[in-house]
């Protein structure tokens, strides 16, 4: 089975891969969203893609924790998830056209809110 391009992004650190979904005033969940907020600008909402590691752990051992001693680094892993519709503040995301498609790349930190299907 051949790999789609998406496929072949890694995401890394704190960071999510969110595909802007259409200009909507309702997300398919009911959530209403505030009036003007496509006017301004100032926040986005789209589907998560994908998602980096999240924020790495220090190490416990002695030295320091770039440097590379064999092992796995960890990670604190992060709240949101592929599949979530997240709303973010635009001013914090960085735009990428890739295969001709338009998609964000996020900090967790700049998600406001994100809407699952399943808890």
């Amino acid at each position: 089975m051949a790999k789609s391009n998406i496929d072949k992004l890694i995401v890394v650190g704190d960071r999510v891969l969110i595909e802007p979904s259409l200009a909507t005033k309702k997300t398919k969940g009911g959530l209403l969203l505030p009036a003007g907020y496509q006017e301004k600008e100032e926040v986005q909402t789209g589907y998560i893609l994908k998602c980096g590691p999240g924020y790495p752990l220090p190490s416990s051992d002695e030295g320091e924790a770039w440097n590379a001693d064999g092992k796995e680094p960890r990670y604190l892993p992060l709240q949101v998830r592929p599949g979530d519709m997240a709303i973010f503040l635009l001013k914090n995301a960085v735009e990428l056209k890739y295969d001709g498609k338009k998609y964000f790349i996020v900090p967790q930190n700049a998600i406001l809110m994100v809407e699952r299907e399943e808890f």
